[in-house]
C-alpha cells in the first residue's frame, strides 16, 4: 500500500505525515512539538539525525540532516572547498558546515505556498534524498578531512548511488 493511501484528509499536518513515515520505517523519533519532529535514520556510514519543522508563516517544511564532523583546523578550508564542489552536484538541498557545533548539515525546504499539501511520498523522498546524499559524499568529506586528499581527488570517490537503509 502506498504511503498516501493511508491519508484521506485534505488538511493533514505535515509533521503528522512525517511521524507516520517514521513509524512506517521503524525509525526512532521524538515529536518535539506540534510543528517539529526529530528522528534517527541508520545509514551505511553512520546514523543521521534528521529534524523536520513546519512553519505556517512561511508555508515551508524545513528539513535538516546532521552528522558530526570534527575537522582539524588546518583542514577546514579544504572542507569548505569540497562542500562547494559537492553542492554543485546536489539537485535538491545543500550541505553546510556548522563549525561551532562541529556538525555537517544537509538542508532542504519544501515550500507549500497557497495551501498546498505535501504528499507522504514527497516527504519520504525528501528524507531519503538527505540520507542518500549524506551517504554518497561522506567518504569524500572524510578523505579531505582525515586523509589529507585534495577536494577534487576526494570528490571522485563519491559513489553514484549510495546503498543503505533510508
Amino acid at each position: 500500500m502506498a504511503l498516501s493511501e493511508q491519508f484521506v484528509e485534505e488538511d493533514i499536518h505535515p509533521i503528522d505525515i512525517v511521524e507516520h513515515i517514521a513509524e512506517h520505517h521503524s525509525w526512532e523519533f521524538d515529536r518535539l512539538g506540534d510543528d517539529q519532529i526529530a528522528m534517527a535514520v541508520e545509514g551505511q556510514w553512520r546514523t543521521y539525525s534528521i529534524t523536520l519543522a513546519w512553519s505556517g508563516f512561511d508555508e515551508t517544511l524545513r528539513m535538516i540532516c546532521t552528522f558530526e564532523m570534527e575537522p582539524p583546523e588546518d583542514r577546514v578550508l579544504a572542507l569548505y572547498e569540497t562542500l562547494n564542489a559537492v553542492n554543485d552536484q546536489c539537485w535538491a538541498g545543500a550541505f553546510s558546515f556548522w563549525a561551532a557545533q562541529q556538525l555537517m548539515v544537509y538542508r532542504y525546504g519544501l515550500v507549500l505556498s497557497g495551501g498546498q499539501v505535501a504528499s507522504p511520498e514527497q516527504i519520504d523522498t525528501m528524507i531519503s534524498a538527505a540520507v542518500l546524499s549524506s551517504e554518497r559524499y561522506y567518504p569524500a568529506l572524510q578523505l579531505v578531512v582525515w586523509g589529507n586528499q585534495r577536494p577534487e581527488q576526494a570528490i571522485e570517490v563519491a559513489i553514484a548511488e549510495a546503498y543503505g537503509r533510508a
